[in-house]
């Protein structure tokens, strides 16, 4: 193959514009986007077992819970804490929610281990509410939302008003899943 002066002078064209491409969108990337929204729990790692004690086996009360990397246009962060394997003759649509909490700051480190008193819950009261899978071993869902706005003023009674007043305003998610199957 013959390569002419023009050719050899396109492709390094090509490739310093290629560089030049990378730089510019490496450059627009915060260190908080770069390093990515996380979740984490001193108590129980990614897939593995929620230890009793945050059952309704135990005192009920919410895992220790870390947040990282939050995007710095975040101006609030939600949390849902969800159980997908309830059996669909207790619950139809097979999901149970044990903590929605809204409005955190952006600034927020996480929770304290039974520091989950704020937002709701499917009972419809306060606070984080433990596993108590009735059948088997269940997951629960801890998702963590950093969005673009404050939630202030939206009525929010369930999960489905969370996730409608999220809708359009997330700019960043992750999440951790933990087990626990009664003894």
């Amino acid at each position: 193959m013959r390569y002419t002066r023009t050719g050899v002078a396109g492709i390094v064209a090509f490739l310093t514009f290629l560089t030049f491409l990378s730089a510019v969108m490496l450059s627009t990337l915060s260190p908080a986007s770069a390093q990515g929204l996380k979740l984490s729990s001193s108590a129980f790692g990614s897939n593995e077992s929620i230890p009793s004690k945050f059952t309704c086996d135990g005192a009920g009360m919410n895992p220790a819970l870390q947040f990282s990397g939050v995007p710095a246009n975040a101006k609030s962060l939600a949390l849902i804490v969800e159980d997908p394997d309830v059996p669909k003759n207790i619950k139809a649509d097979g999901l149970f929610e044990h903590w929605l909490i809204w409005d955190i700051p952006p600034t927020s480190k996480g929770f304290a281990e039974g520091e989950g008193k704020g937002g709701i819950n499917e009972t419809g009261s306060a606070g984080f509410i433990g596993p108590c899978p009735p059948d088997r071993e269940h997951r629960y869902f801890f998702k963590l939302f950093a969005l673009d706005k404050m939630l202030t003023g939206v009525k929010i009674a369930s999960k489905a008003d969370l996730d409608k007043a999220m809708a359009g305003h997330i700019v960043a998610q992750t999440e951790l899943v933990g087990r626990y199957q009664r003894q």
